[in-house]
């Protein structure tokens, strides 16, 4: 049996401009190839050549819609790694690249693949870990009992989380934050639900999630924040 060669997937994501596609389609939506191409500064045809190799390589996957092609990453292993690739990166000084001026609001609140990240990530796990509704154990989280109740009330639907195949709680280290903030499919429920409550909204062409002033008060009182950041102001 031949052992597993990490150097395919290595060169995959090795390429800056490949990379760049990645780190945007974790966002958790579905773009175009003219979109990736602008995320990662290059041409249209380089970008067709790059995207082509990621699917070969089974990072990726694309869909057909129309006349319109749309690439998201395959799984959540995908997404994953490129987050632990972050965070090992934001700890080696010679790796530190020059962020760009999203960057702070990327820190503040971001969507990581399908949970909420950044500054306010972590607070909502600290709040959740302080109320006993969930229990750190650093590289992993168990819902409490009190937990299963809490969320219950808020209208989580444990059965159909079950059928996922994935963990319901999972702790996910912040790359900007290097903490825990939740992800599993509890995780995404409570992205989703803020989301479609119109308490968070999605910054244009930014990974990065702001809060609207009715969402933010709704928000801090359901999960019990305190000391919220005044990074995480309200959109206008």
């Amino acid at each position: 049996m031949h052992e597993p060669d990490i150097t395919l997937i290595a060169s995959l994501i090795g390429e800056p401009a490949r990379a760049r596609m990645l780190t945007a389609l974790m966002s958790g939506k579905a773009l175009t190839a003219t979109e990736l191409a602008l995320e990662a500064e290059i041409t249209a045809q380089t970008a067709s050549s790059h995207l082509a190799k990621l699917v070969d390589g089974e990072l990726i996957t694309v869909r057909k819609q129309g006349r319109h092609k749309y690439f998201q990453l395959k799984n959540h292993a995908i997404a994953e790694l490129i987050e632990q690739l972050l965070s090992l990166s934001n700890t080696i000084p010679a790796l530190k690249s020059t962020l760009g001026p999203r960057d702070p609001y990327l820190r503040r609140a971001r969507i990581c693949y399908d949970h909420i990240a950044g500054e306010l990530g972590v607070k909502l796990y600290d709040a959740l870990v302080a109320a006993q509704y969930l229990q750190d154990q650093q590289a992993q989280t168990r819902l409490t009992d009190a937990g299963y109740h809490f969320f219950s009330g808020l209208g989580v639907c444990f059965n159909t989380l079950a059928r996922n195949k994935r963990p319901l709680c999972r702790s996910c280290l912040d790359w900007s934050e290097r903490r825990n903030h939740l992800a599993g499919s509890l995780g995404h429920w409570v992205l989703t639900d803020a989301l479609d409550k119109g308490w968070l909204i999605r910054v244009p062409n930014s990974r990065a999630i702001q809060f609207t002033k009715f969402g933010q008060r709704q928000f801090i009182n359901t999960y019990k924040l305190q000391h919220l950041p005044d990074t995480c102001t309200p959109a206008k």
